[in-house]
């Protein structure tokens, strides 16, 4: 393999969340020094904000195989394959003590504020792809250090930037004003502070996926526990209800996966949660110390307590502004990807396992994996970061062979039902469309075929 006047330099790693972590693992397992900087004060910072949730994905789905290898070195004993690990667990019995093997390759509080090509901004083009990439940090109290780097893989995820409220992607007009009595996380019922925040209490649940599934489920949870009486949820839904609405259920291959729709399903049957549909919000206003949802056709909702967002996640892509990349205009994720994971094509889970030739932009050297990757699509698998950083980082040692090689098969949702993002409602499931009073919530059974539609 020829050498170029960068090869001295590392490979930047922006993220120390399970992506990261296990591509600094390929690369030193390559011979090529990786240098990972994590915002947050520790491994899977991000991953440690929903330490309470379980995973659908087993031990042995979320362990990277070059990333298990550095840590067996170690005297680590990984964990039973077949069991269902915490986020809590992912952090501290796997991706702590692999961050403690990069040892000092891996540095904390260190915040990227931009990317570029050392003394190319993304106009020029003399000279480019010989320079190295310049990456600027911000540490806390303002101190400030640019680091020369041969490649960047950003696996800095998309766990900051959740999605509004509202349909557009725009905050619903008097959402900021909202914001004390609004969550874009599943909330940790676990914890007294927040289960009495929704004890009791009406909340609205925005969301379609799994997260939402989640948030019902353990709304339903409390509604049924000591001290939990009177706590309803309203499941708000942009579309109709069909038969992909609560995902595959029994013939999902992750059957964990398939449990949390069949939970939110159980939820809404039992009563502990309503569903509204055909409702894209537009406005929240108060209603004295309460809250309303406004429907973009000015349709009104009854007044709730709290409002929990899950309307999925978007990039930050600011700090990589001076770069040239090929995103697609719709997902912002690499235009090669995105047919792949695009949901106005399909709403399937299973995506064939891709790495450098789908994630490679025109400006060469430059790799966004893992969550990010995805750019604004939903349904990402660890695994599926595992055999990208895999690729990405035999692409960087030079063995194109490998780095195009498929060493992985994913798991199907067992739904497959048409375009993901069909919005329309069925006719007849809202009542009041076109006026001001609140829609009937639907009520769902256990039995009989469900309203086809999206």
């Amino acid at each position: 393999m020829s050498t170029t006047a960068t090869d001295h330099l590392p490979v930047l790693v922006i993220g120390a969340g399970p992506a990261g972590l296990a591509a600094a693992s390929h690369l030193l397992g390559r011979g090529i020094e990786p240098l990972v900087l994590e915002a947050g004060p520790g491994a899977g910072a991000a991953v440690r904000e929903w330490a309470h949730l379980r995973l659908f994905s087993t031990w042995g789905e979320v362990v990277d195989p070059a990333a298990g290898k550095l840590l067996a070195s170690t005297g680590w004993v990984a964990p039973d394959a077949k069991a269902y690990p915490t986020g809590g667990d992912w952090v501290e019995r796997y991706l702590e003590p692999l961050a403690e093997a990069l040892g000092g390759r891996v540095r904390y509080g260190a915040t990227v504020t931009g990317v570029s090509r050392a003394g190319r901004d993304r106009i020029v083009d003399a000279d480019r792809e010989a320079r190295p990439f310049a990456v600027h940090l911000a540490y806390a109290g303002g101190r400030e250090e640019r680091i020369l780097a041969r490649a960047v893989i950003d696996a800095s995820g998309t766990w900051s930037t959740p999605g509004p409220a509202a349909a557009s992607g725009l905050p619903a007009l008097g959402e900021k004003a909202a914001a004390a009595r609004i969550a874009y996380r599943v909330p940790d019922l676990r914890d007294p502070a927040v289960r009495a925040r929704y004890a009791g209490r009406r909340t609205a649940v925005i969301g379609s996926g799994a997260s939402a599934f989640t948030a019902l489920a353990a709304l339903a949870d409390l509604a049924a526990s000591e001290g939990g009486a009177g706590t309803k949820a309203l499941w708000i839904l942009r579309r109709g209800i069909s038969g992909s609405t609560f995902g595959g259920g029994t013939a999902d291959q992750l059957p964990a996966r398939g449990a949390l729709g069949l939970a939110a399903r159980a939820a809404v049957d039992e009563g502990h949660a309503e569903a509204v549909t055909g409702f894209r919000t537009e406005a929240i206003e108060r209603d004295s110390d309460r809250l309303v949802l406004v429907a973009e056709d000015g349709r009104r909702l009854d007044p709730v307590d709290e409002i929990i967002v899950l309307t999925g996640f978007r990039p930050d892509l600011s700090f990589l502004g001076e770069l040239r990349l090929d995103l697609d205009e719709r997902l912002q994720a690499p235009v090669r990807l995105a047919p792949l994971i695009d949901p106005n094509q399909h709403s399937c889970g299973t995506v064939y396992p891709h790495g450098v030739k789908e994630l490679s932009h025109a400006e060469s050297g430059v790799y966004l994996v893992g969550m990010k990757s995805y750019g604004r699509a939903p349904t990402f698998l660890a695994l599926t970061g595992y055999e990208q950083v895999r690729s990405v980082a035999a692409a960087l040692a030079g063995d194109h062979e490998a780095a195009g090689r498929v060493e992985l098969a994913l798991p199907e949702t067992g739904v497959c039902g048409g375009s993901g993002l069909f919005d329309q409602p069925e006719t007849g499931e809202t009542a009041g469309e076109g006026g001001c009073c609140a829609p009937v919530p639907v009520p769902l059974g256990t039995t009989g075929s469900a309203p086809s539609g999206g």
